[in-house]
């Protein structure tokens, strides 16, 4: 069977990792990302099943008008992954900047939002679909220096549980932590990423376990392992 798959955060790490493993499996995939460049080059070099744009998610208006141009071409979702996110310059809460902080808000919390909102609509009226709302270790406990990142996936958690009290019985909300990854996000606060699995291995298993995420799971906090 072939799902339609709309992804956040595609340029890089775990979400281009399962935009490229979903759509090699036969998928429609639909993704988005900040970097034009890498949009481009992910257009080219993937099949005709995918489609990807470049826009900042925190930016309510665009995230709007992507959905319903992606809603005139395609299938409604049956899978909307929330992966884009971004995380603080290692700090002490009070050292992160006003600007640093709100950013970091506005694309994991805001932008999350945006696409539930843009998305879900027209996935409700189908009465099908499954949201993956992507959490982290650090949405579930805490680590000094990172505490914007930690505040943001905690939000992610509520965000998702308290979804899927409100959707109807046929569709599911859940929060995933994909587990630790070898991502230029780890690396940037973590001398020790090089060690942990890489995205392209890590997507293999992670592709066919989203996919097996069911209603018995809605309002779960899941993990890959």
């Amino acid at each position: 069977m072939s799902f339609t798959i709309v992804i956040t955060g595609v340029t890089r790490g775990l979400g281009r990792a399962l935009a490229e493993q979903f759509s090699s499996m036969g998928h429609t995939v639909i993704g988005c990302g900040r970097n034009k460049d890498i949009i481009k080059n992910l257009s080219k070099s993937l099949p005709a099943n995918t489609d990807f744009m470049a826009l900042d998610i925190s930016d309510h208006d665009i995230v709007q008008s992507w959905s319903r141009e992606i809603l005139g071409k395609f299938d409604v979702p049956d899978y909307l992954i929330n992966n884009a996110a971004v995380i603080n310059k290692n700090a002490n809460l009070w050292e992160v900047s006003y600007s640093e902080f709100s950013k970091l808000i506005d694309i994991n919390i805001k932008g999350t939002y945006n696409t539930i909102r843009s998305f879900l609509p027209e996935m409700i009226k189908c009465k099908k679909g499954t949201i993956v709302n992507f959490s982290s270790g650090w949405g579930r406990t805490t680590s000094p220096q990172v505490a914007p990142y930690c505040s943001s996936k905690w939000a992610i958690e509520g965000l998702s549980k308290s979804l899927s009290q409100e959707l109807p019985d046929s569709m599911i909300s859940v929060a995933l932590s994909p587990g630790v990854i070898d991502t230029d996000m780890l690396r940037s606060c973590n001398v020790n990423a090089r060690s942990y699995e890489k995205p392209e291995s890590w997507a293999m298993r992670a592709a066919p376990y989203i996919l097996n995420i069911t209603q018995k799971d809605n309002g779960a906090s899941l993990t890959i392992t």
